[in-house]
């Protein structure tokens, strides 16, 4: 393999590639017999002819442009590593000569990692939170014990305070309905928190078969720029009223969760996971700061356009991934998602755009970290976190079929490598 450096950019660089004819043999080889895979050719069972049956048969184009590309991917991380270059995405192509029995000549325009003028990380301060449960807090979650276990019974009375109505409601603004404003069977527990305003007030002294319209402005704050601060209309069919029993508060009901033995054993439990849960928001609060003030310090030179498109992408994904594999009830469509914020795709990839750059830059500081202090991941350290990850998806074989390929391994080590750096400037800033 011959390799000739051409024009090149600070962002940008440019080779020129030689494979000789000896190197490209096999991979002919290779392409014929995956391309003779997919022919059925008389006499011969599908992927069982010979390479000369294969030849009389095969599209001249569709074999060069597999030959170039099963080249290309075989010899790229050779290349890349010959010259110590470090790609910020995948390269441009542009086949020169390609004919079997002859060299194989090609150019790669490979777009490179922009410069990082770290700050002085080592300074970098964070102060954490103190943390503190209150009994509110603990009271709360024993609340939400107390409602997963309560029995309903439905009744003919009038609804008061801690029912639960289940309703028709349709919703409309300035006489038109709103998209997905028409609910059928929608239950509420009237006391709660509202998930549309009006409902306590409005709802209060009704009984099954009962119908009432009101209108109620959101607030000004409302998620939904639509609705917020608008008067929106509400028409109400009751169809049932339940009565809730909650259970008493006492050491049966503790039992009932487990291995406790009184109240007191349960509330220690659950301030002890609040306190958890409060510890590890708080790490990654600090973690934010830490970060932030890195790339706010740090000075990059201009970030590829590549590198930020391709920061969306993920960001899209891990959205739809996200509202796909939400708990919460009534999950939604990515395309009703962006209808409620009333985007276009494009629109919210726009939006993305800068946190997707900040992204960038967190990882490109987070890299040069690594390489300053030489900060690395063993391979017995990436074998231990793929067994981790094995025994969490056991019995789900083609994610741990994904889970053995190389990209897999390298995504895993970037990751633990992350963690590292992110532990080192933290042990940092909080000295």
């Amino acid at each position: 393999m011959k390799i000739e450096s051409q024009n090149s950019s600070d962002n940008i660089k440019e080779l020129k590639v030689e494979l000789t004819a000896l190197e490209m043999s096999p991979v002919f080889d290779k392409a014929y017999k995956e391309l003779g895979q997919e022919l059925d050719i008389p006499g011969f069972r599908k992927g069982k002819a010979p390479k000369e049956e294969i030849k009389k048969h095969i599209d001249k184009a569709k074999l060069f442009e597999k030959v170039a590309r099963l080249a290309i991917n075989e010899k790229y991380f050779s290349i890349i590593k010959e010259k110590d270059l470090e790609p910020a995405g995948p390269p441009e192509v542009e086949v020169l000569k390609i004919a079997e029995g002859n060299p194989f000549i090609f150019k790669l325009k490979i777009p490179l990692l922009p410069e990082v003028e770290l700050c002085n990380y080592k300074k970098i301060k964070v102060q954490p939170e103190k943390i503190e449960i209150k009994d509110k807090e603990v009271n709360n979650t024993l609340d939400r014990l107390q409602q997963s276990r309560s029995t309903e019974k439905k009744v003919s009375r009038k609804a008061k305070k801690g029912d639960k109505v289940k309703m028709d409601l349709e919703l409309s603004k300035d006489g038109k309905p709103l998209k997905n404003g028409q609910v059928k069977d929608y239950s509420f527990i009237l006391g709660e928190k509202e998930p549309m305003p009006g409902l306590n007030k409005n709802l209060t002294s009704l009984k099954s078969g009962d119908e009432k319209k009101f209108s109620h402005s959101y607030p000004d704050d409302h998620y939904d720029e639509n609705l917020a601060g608008k008067k929106v209309d509400f028409n109400v069919k009751i169809k049932d009223v339940y009565e809730v029993k909650l259970p008493e508060l006492n050491d049966d009901f503790a039992k009932s969760f487990g291995d406790f033995e009184t109240m007191q054993d349960l509330k220690n439990k659950i301030k002890d996971n609040l306190k958890q849960e409060k510890q590890r928001k708080n790490e990654q609060k600090l973690e934010t700061k830490i970060l932030d003030q890195l790339v706010e310090k740090s000075d990059f030179d201009e970030i590829p356009e590549n590198l930020i498109d391709r920061e969306v992408e993920k960001m899209v994904n891990e959205l739809k991934a996200s509202l796909r594999n939400s708990s919460q009830p009534g999950k939604i469509k990515f395309e009703d998602y962006l209808n409620s914020i009333n985007k276009t795709e494009e629109e919210l990839k726009k939006d993305f755009q800068p946190k997707a750059e900040k992204r960038v830059k967190t990882a490109l500081a987070i890299k040069e970290i690594a390489d300053k202090e030489e900060i690395d991941v063993s391979e017995k350290e990436v074998e231990k976190e793929l067994e981790k990850l094995k025994k969490t998806y056991k019995g789900q074989d083609k994610i741990i079929k994904n889970l053995d390929q190389q990209n897999s391994k390298l995504y895993l080590k970037d990751m633990l490598t992350n963690r590292k750096v992110i532990q080192f400037l933290k042990d940092k800033a909080l000295k």
